[in-house]
């Protein structure tokens, strides 16, 4: 396993409490629009990559026949296990999984969702083609993640403040980049779509990672310093003090596999 991995299984193994309780991650319209796009079937195999809180397989277990939350970090796994089976998920079973290395047969999954997580993936064109290797023909891939903004050097200064407060924080894609992943490894794109949560509180969002008072620091000094191509796409406000808020941006798309 590389670094970068075992990185991300330390820091989600120690946060993974503050994730099951998210209302950021545990509430919100995505988690509902990301169903209607699905429109599951009741005899649908689901797999979700990176469960984290399992917030998204507890949404969908309902509607299917089976999930399988998988995730890296076996502790965010056990929290995630402890939190569904408290909401009577009996058709829930769990995965040690590293979404690039997918433990699970070709053609095995109708449906495979990952919310918020591939900006921790080393390899994130490898993920993609591992699911698109486990999906049955037809099947569907859906994905939301953070969005970066097409021009190069405000996303990648934007990576530098995602990096600050996480370090397991690999890479953020563009619109553009997510549909190449796509159709490269064979799905045909059906839907993209973004939207954004305005004005999110910075001090919450860095102290769930536990950021330090010096990191913190650093992470105003960088909203009050953005570029203007940067501060166009974060909208900061009220940067250097302790109501500093920022706007996330976020893509949902979908792929199908081709029937053969």
């Amino acid at each position: 396993m590389d670094e970068r991995k075992m990185q991300v299984q330390a820091r989600f193994g120690q946060y993974a409490q503050g994730y099951v309780q998210s209302a950021v991650f545990s509430q919100g319209a995505d988690l509902d629009r990301l169903v209607a796009l699905a429109n599951p079937q009741n005899d649908w195999l689901a797999l979700d990559i990176a469960t984290g809180g399992g917030h998204t397989a507890l949404r969908f277990a309902p509607l299917l026949r089976h999930v399988v939350a998988a995730d890296l970090t076996t502790g965010m796994l056990q929290a995630a296990r402890d939190h569904l089976n408290g909401q009577g998920a009996a058709n829930i079973s769990y995965s040690v999984t590293d979404a690039e290395n997918l433990p699970f047969p070709s053609q095995s999954f109708d449906l495979v969702t990952c919310r918020i997580a591939p900006h921790h993936f080393s390899d994130c064109f490898r993920f993609v083609q591992e699911c698109a290797r486990v999906l049955k023909p037809d099947g569907l891939l859906l994905i939301e993640d953070h969005l970066s903004p097409d021009d190069e050097r405000a996303a990648r200064y934007i990576d530098s403040f995602e990096r600050l407060r996480d370090p397991s924080h690999v890479r953020t894609y563009a619109g553009y980049e997510w549909q190449g992943m796509l159709l490269d490894a064979g799905l045909t794109v059906e839907h993209e779509e973004i939207f954004s949560m305005t004005g999110a509180k910075l001090l919450p969002w860095a102290q769930r990672q536990g950021c330090t008072a010096e990191v913190i620091e650093r992470l105003q000094v960088l909203l009050v310093q953005a570029p203007d191509t940067v501060a166009e796409w974060l909208h900061p406000q009220c940067a250097g003090t302790s109501d500093a808020t920022f706007d996330h941006h976020f893509i949902i798309i979908m792929g199908r596999k081709a029937v053969s």
